[in-house]
């Protein structure tokens, strides 16, 4: 570990050698590559450096503790020996955690579906309910939430909706909500107080580029058309509304959202991308049966990842047993405890499966 850290710490003093040259933002190519890797490396050579720091602190308290003969001094020595003994065990765990391998989309930014599965009209209102959950959320971020597909009911539910996140570091989070949504309640039209149970699905895929997924033309048909329901003047005289049909794999993006017909196509085809690149990426996650077992829960679409039981207010994530009975915060897009424990389990079942 010492000796990739080494190399790190040197390759970092290369990259700040490079950027202090004159010219090197002539070539923004080369310029953006190198502030990117600085970026990436630069929390792992603080620790670094902060560990090599405490290290020699041990060292030179040993050495002063041999020679001295004052108790007092003796005493303080010991002290600042403990402490650096102390920082050194944590900054070496923290290091184990900053050398693990990084996903590639982690800092990418997301384009999340949910949709209403069993339960009706119930499960399209907790669908609409968890979207707003994760706009909040994502405000809270200072992320930029953009809707791309959603298909209303007449109550305030929403039967799907498509929606992007956009900002730093936003699938390295929002991953870890991939999965089945549960919730427990008694719907408003239930005359007999019986608690319903119902569910909706969760896919976040990463933003895909152009170089991530080449999409043959010749695979696609492209049809215009009006937009239908609410949206103003343009949607009953302009044929805005695009919908992408994509051969291959069957795969149907309908986008009505923007007035212009432009805007439009470019987000069927960004949704289109991302649902390409996620099909890849789900196959090389089946491949990879050990690394599955290796992260929280299985990845899988159809698992059921967390409850929430409104009678008793409470929410419970069953990948790493944690139940929270703050379901309102929750609600309202309070979700970093959930997330930040989420991601403790995973980097923990990483850090074992290395040792």
């Amino acid at each position: 570990m010492f000796d990739k850290l080494d190399d790190l710490l040197m390759r970092y003093e290369d990259i700040m050698n490079e950027l202090g040259e004159p010219g090197v933002a002539d070539n923004q190519e080369r310029f953006r590559a190198l502030m990117k890797e600085q970026s990436d490396l630069t929390p792992i050579v603080e620790t670094y450096r902060e560990y090599k720091k405490n290290k020699q602190d041990i060292e030179d308290s040993l050495t002063m503790l041999a020679e001295e003969t004052d108790e007092d001094m003796k005493e303080m020595l010991k002290e600042e020996l403990n402490t650096a003994k102390k920082n050194v065990e944590a900054l070496e765990d923290k290091l184990k955690i900053l050398l693990l391998p990084k996903d590639p989309n982690d800092d990418k930014n997301v384009i999340v579906e949910i949709r209403a599965g069993a339960g009706g009209d119930e499960a399209a209102l907790f669908a609409a309910e968890i979207y707003r959950m994760y706009v909040h959320y994502a405000e809270s971020r200072r992320w930029k939430v953009e809707t791309m597909e959603v298909d209303e009911i007449g109550i305030g539910g929403m039967k799907s909706v498509t929606f992007m996140i956009t900002g730093q570091g936003a699938y390295s989070v929002m991953k870890y909500e991939s999965g089945v949504h549960r919730v427990q309640r008694v719907p408003e039209t239930e005359s007999g107080g019986r608690i319903h149970t119902s569910t909706i699905s969760v896919a976040v895929m990463p933003e895909a580029e152009e170089v991530d997924v080449k999409i043959d033309e010749k695979d696609i048909r492209i049809d215009v058309m009006r937009a239908s329901g609410n949206g103003g003047q343009c949607v009953n005289t302009t044929d805005s509304a695009v919908r992408l049909t994509h051969y291959p794999t069957g795969i149907v993006i309908y986008s009505q959202t923007e007035k212009s017909q432009l805007q439009n196509k470019e987000k069927a085809f960004a949704l289109l991308r991302a649902k390409l690149y996620d099909m890849e990426q789900q196959k090389l996650h089946d491949a990879e049966a050990e690394l599955r077992k290796s992260q929280i829960g299985t990845g899988d679409r159809s698992e059921k990842i967390r409850t929430y039981n409104f009678p008793q207010g409470r929410v419970t994530d069953h990948r790493i047993n944690l139940t929270l009975y703050k379901l309102d915060k929750i609600m309202n897009g309070d979700i970093q405890e959930i997330i930040d424990a989420c991601i403790a389990a995973d980097q923990a079942a990483k850090l074992s499966k290395m040792e």
